[in-house]
C-alpha cells in the first residue's frame, strides 16, 4: 500500500499541465503494469469480463516460461556439445571459466548458465531498442505505453538463433515495432504480428545470418543442419542417420532457434492459454486440421523427386517453429480472424500453407513464419466473407 500511496501523491505532477507532463506515457506504462488501471469497466452492460490488457499480456508471458527455460537449457546443451569438439572462445567462455561452471553438456546447470549468456544479451537489446520506439510513438501520440511490447519482445527473442548479432537484433525489432505495428496505430491496430515481421525482415535482409548449417549453435567451426533442412534434401527417413529421433524433436534437444525447438514446452504453454481462455481453440484446431489433412494428402500422392512429400504430419508437428507458431502466433487475437467460423478457416489456411511452403518450395524448408504472415494478410478478408454469408443467410430466413 505504501507504493500505491506514493503513486497517488505524485500522480498530479504527471497529468496535463503538471511538472512532469512530458513523462506521462512512461509513467502510465509503469503505473498500469504495477496496478489495475482505473479505466477497467466492471458493470453491465458494457463489461464482458473483468480481464484487462495487462492480465492478458501477463498470461502470455507466463505461458512462454517453459519455452524460455528449455531454450536456455538447449542453447547451452548444443553449445557445450560443440565446444567439446571445437573448443571454447569469446567472452561467454571466459565468464563460464571464471565462474568455474565448465562446459559439461551432461550438467543441466552448466547448460542453463551458458544458454542464459546468449539469451540475456539478445533480450536486453530487444527491450531497449524496441522500448525506445514504443516510448517515442507513445510520447508523440500522447497515449500510454501498454504491456503489448513485453509479449512482442519475448516472442521475438525466442524465435531468433542464438548466434544472431546484436546489431541485427536491434534492427529487426525496430522494423517489427515501427513497420509492423506503430505505423498502423499501435497495439490492437496492427494486422501483422510484429515479432514475425521483425524476424521476416532479418531473414530476407540477412539470409546468411538467419539460415544454413552454421547459425544454430554459436561455436566457430561448428556445422549442423536442422531437421527441416535434412528432411527437405534427403527425406524424413534420413534423420535417423544423424541420430535424430521423433522423441528428440518432441522434447527439443535439436538444432533450432532458442525457444522453438521443444514441442512439449510449447504444448504446456498452450494448455495454460486455453485454460485461461486467452487462446481460442478454433484457431488451434483449424491449424492442426489444415496441416494434418494436406500433409496426409501429399503422403498419398508421393513424389520420386521430392522426398519431403513423404513427411508425415506428426513430424511436421515437431519440426521447426510449427508448435511455437501454433501456440503463440496463430492464436494471437489482434492479427487473426475474429469470427468463430473465420477462426477455423484462418487456422486451416495457415496449416495448409506451412506444409505447402515446406514441401513444395525447395528454397525455404521452414514455412511457419511465412504461413502465419500470409494468414494475417487474409484474416480481414476471411471475416468479411463470413459476415456477408451470415447476412445473406439471415436475409433469406426472414424474407
Amino acid at each position: 500500500m505504501g507504493l500505491r500511496r506514493f503513486f497517488d501523491r505524485i500522480e498530479p505532477s504527471f497529468e496535463k499541465g503538471g511538472k512532469y507532463e512530458r513523462y506521462f506515457p512512461l509513467y502510465e506504462m509503469v503505473e498500469s503494469f504495477l496496478f489495475t488501471p482505473k479505466t477497467v469497466t466492471t458493470a453491465a452492460p458494457h463489461a464482458r469480463s473483468y480481464i484487462d490488457m495487462k492480465r492478458i499480456m501477463t498470461y502470455v508471458v507466463i505461458a512462454t516460461i517453459p519455452c524460455i527455460l528449455f531454450g536456455l537449457y538447449n542453447t547451452g546443451l548444443q553449445t557445450n556439445l560443440a565446444i567439446a569438439e571445437h573448443g571454447a572462445e569469446g567472452w561467454r567462455a571466459a565468464v563460464i571459466e571464471t565462474l568455474g561452471i565448465g562446459f559439461n553438456a551432461a550438467n543441466p546447470l552448466a547448460n542453463m548458465a551458458h544458454g542464459l549468456l546468449y539469451f540475456l544479451p539478445i533480450y536486453i537489446v530487444t527491450l531497449v531498442a524496441g522500448g525506445l520506439w514504443e516510448v517515442l510513438f507513445a510520447t508523440i501520440r500522447r497515449h500510454e505505453v501498454n504491456e503489448g511490447f513485453l509479449v512482442t519482445s519475448m516472442l521475438y527473442t525466442l524465435i531468433l538463433p542464438a548466434s544472431t548479432p546484436l546489431w541485427q537484433v536491434a534492427l529487426g525489432i525496430s522494423f517489427g515495432v515501427v513497420i509492423g505495428k506503430e505505423i498502423f496505430g499501435g497495439t490492437g491496430k496492427n494486422f501483422l504480428n510484429p515479432a514475425l515481421v521483425g524476424r521476416a525482415f532479418l531473414y530476407f535482409a540477412y539470409p546468411a545470418y538467419m539460415s544454413g548449417d552454421t547459425i544454430w549453435t554459436p561455436v566457430d567451426g561448428f556445422s549442423g543442419a536442422t531437421t527441416l533442412a535434412i528432411t527437405a534434401s534427403d527425406g524424413v527417413q534420413a534423420l535417423a542417420g544423424y541420430g535424430i529421433t521423433w522423441w528428440d524433436s518432441f522434447v527439443g534437444t535439436i538444432q533450432g532457434s532458442m525457444g522453438e525447438t521443444s514441442t512439449i514446452a510449447c504444448l504446456l504453454g498452450l494448455c495454460f492459454l486455453l485454460l485461461t481462455r486467452i487462446a481460442n481453440y478454433r484457431m488451434v484446431l483449424g491449424c492442426l486440421g489444415g496441416m494434418i489433412v494436406f500433409s496426409s494428402l501429399l503422403n498419398l500422392i508421393g513424389s520420386a523427386d521430392n522426398p519431403a512429400f513423404a513427411t508425415p504430419w506428426y513430424w511436421h508437428l515437431v519440426m521447426g517453429g510449427y508448435a511455437f507458431g501454433l501456440v503463440f502466433m496463430v492464436t494471437e487475437p489482434v492479427s487473426g480472424s475474429h469470427t468463430n467460423l473465420g477462426r477455423y478457416i484462418y487456422g486451416a489456411l495457415i496449416g495448409f500453407m506451412v506444409v505447402m511452403i515446406r514441401v513444395i518450395n525447395p528454397a525455404f524448408p521452414e514455412g511457419m513464419m511465412l504461413a502465419i504472415l500470409f494468414g494475417n494478410v487474409f484474416a480481414p478478408l476471411i471475416d468479411y466473407f463470413v459476415v456477408q454469408a451470415n447476412i445473406r443467410r439471415r436475409a433469406r430466413r426472414n424474407a
